[in-house]
């Protein structure tokens, strides 16, 4: 199944967003997305205020760079917005932009290892598991949710290098691609996807979100390019 959805760029002022949301869902669109880059507007903030303001609207924050937080900070954030907004939050965590890592002091030696880790946490946390973790880089003692989801909450990761597509098929329940990634450019990352998803055993199904570059009207061929 396709869903089709809107960007809400970072590099818009955050009070343009409740408007834009309005109007996304009176559009019949499905989706609304959002991503947090540094250092412009927090993703969680601003993906529980569009949930808010809206009523059947999907919102995702794609993504939040997992050296910016600390993985019972995201599970917390992640269990509350689907709770309060059953099935339609959707949260994706990635990398981030390395630059910007090191500009706040958090980047990783291994941003790889970081994210498979980061995962690994997040996702049995979400299931409602007690966590006791001394990895690399994510170290828990006994840490549970006391308001763990009460469905499934899939996340997703973003990915564009080949090692970090398989790691998504592997332990993420979906991956989000960038607008920079052609038709060609989709069918491989669904290729080394699956690879990592064989190579785990994993057979559930694995969502695809790609952001597309879009122009309407006169000149829009041009804008685009």
């Amino acid at each position: 199944m396709t869903s089709l959805g809107v960007v809400f760029r970072p590099q818009l002022p955050p009070e343009r967003l409740r408007a834009y949301a309005r109007l996304a869902q009176d559009s019949g669109l499905d989706e609304l997305w959002l991503w947090e880059d540094c250092f412009l507007a927090g993703g969680v903030s601003a993906a529980a205020a569009a949930l808010a303001w809206t009523e059947r609207l999907r919102v995702g924050i794609g993504l939040l760079p997992v050296p910016l937080r600390n993985v019972a900070v995201t599970a917390m954030e992640t269990a509350a917005l689907h709770r309060m907004f059953p099935g339609r939050a959707s949260v994706v965590v990635g990398h981030g932009v390395q630059d910007w890592m090191g500009q706040v002091g958090a980047r990783a030696a291994s941003p790889l290892t970081l994210l498979g880790e980061h995962l690994d946490a997040l996702r049995a946390l979400l299931r409602g598991e007690k966590l006791t973790v001394q990895g690399r880089y994510v170290t828990l003692d006994g840490v549970a949710l006391d308001w763990p989801p009460p469905q499934p909450a899939p996340v997703l990761a973003g990915a564009t290098g080949p090692r970090t597509l398989r790691l998504s098929g592997a332990k993420a329940d979906g991956t989000l691609l960038t607008c920079a990634t052609s038709p060609d450019g989709v069918r491989e990352a669904r290729r080394l996807i699956e690879e990592g998803r064989a190579a785990a055993g994993r057979a559930q199904p694995h969502r695809v979100v790609v952001y597309l570059l879009a122009a309407t009207g006169a000149g829009a061929a041009e804008r685009v390019r």
